[in-house]
């Protein structure tokens, strides 16, 4: 990309809708896309950062981000991947007939807890043969308070609008889940859109590769939806090893109740949260998911690793 011309012509407050490593297009109010780049380097940007530009010939120049009210990450003990910033809620993408991992969903709605956004499970191709037996894999996530959705984004996405309306998703998934199918049956200007934006960040055909988006049409209500590449894998190892607990929702109730605070759950005495494994009221491979996303989270930020 050619260097932006010093001469500044206005400055404007805009939405980054899509990155690609330094290079980001800005939605401006009106709905013109600009080509920019980031003044300095010590900040990371994602869609959905609310920033100020100041408009030049060509272009523009990030030169201000604001406050994020949530930050929505993967990492693991040697890389982070900010998905999406000022995110209000988190929908994963299933499907039958492919390689479904459950962990993954468990991982994903941890991931949401941890930046207080709402978790939905929307559970695609529900005219597909086995779609029947997908629900009650999904059953565990109903019981601990998340929405199942059940669509056919071919056919009718329309159960989905709902819990889409007026909030900042983050659309999740494994590849061949369904994503694109739901993000362009809900916000159909979104190929023309994701065109628009490949154009402004000369990134040629826009690939699943990079996070974009897109508002929601107002008949869908307001919000707007992020499209993210397709995932096999999710490190939490950015939340801090003393908060993970607090992201399972089941165990909250129990976590005041150990007799020591610095609890790991593990063969402590008096622990709340094995007790409540015991009893019932917390899977025992939740706990043990607890056990693992904590060691990761210790192990990378172990000094000399």
């Amino acid at each position: 990309m050619s260097t932006l011309p010093s001469a500044v012509h206005a400055r404007r407050e805009g939405l980054v809708i899509a990155c690609r490593r330094r290079t980001f297009a800005v939605a401006l109010p009106g709905g013109e896309i600009v080509d920019c780049v980031l003044k300095g380097r010590t900040m990371m940007l994602a869609c959905g950062d609310s920033v100020g530009v100041s408009l030049v010939a060509g272009g523009g120049v990030i030169e201000s981000v604001a406050p994020r009210k949530a930050l929505f990450y993967r990492s693991d003990a040697f890389n982070e991947k900010l998905i999406a910033a000022n995110v209000d809620q988190v929908c994963g993408v299933v499907a039958p007939g492919l390689a479904l991992d459950e962990e993954l969903i468990h991982r994903w709605s941890i991931a949401a807890e941890a930046q207080s956004c709402r978790f939905v499970v929307a559970a695609n191709k529900s005219d597909l043969p086995g779609f029947d037996a997908l629900l009650p894999r999904l059953e565990p996530f109903a019981r601990l308070g998340y929405e199942v959705v059940a669509l056919a984004a071919t056919i009718d996405a329309s159960p989905l609008l709902p819990f889409l309306a007026g909030r900042k998703t983050a659309l999740i998934g494994q590849s061949g889940m369904g994503k694109s199918t739901i993000l362009n049956a809900v916000a159909p200007h979104a190929g023309a859109k994701t065109a628009e934006i490949s154009e402004a960040l000369a990134a040629g055909r826009h690939t699943t590769s990079n996070s974009t988006l897109h508002l929601l049409p107002p008949n869908a209500g307001d919000g707007w939806i992020v499209d993210t590449p397709g995932l096999k894998a999710f490190g939490l190892a950015h939340i801090e090893p003393q908060s993970i607990a607090h992201a399972f929702v089941e165990m909250r109730p129990f976590l005041d109740g150990c007799r020591f605070r610095d609890c790991r759950h593990r063969d402590e005495p008096g622990c709340a949260v094995q007790d409540a494994v015991a009893n019932g009221h917390v899977a025992a491979h939740r706990l043990a998911l607890l056990h693992d996303l904590v060691a990761a989270s210790d192990y990378a930020r172990r000094p000399g690793r």
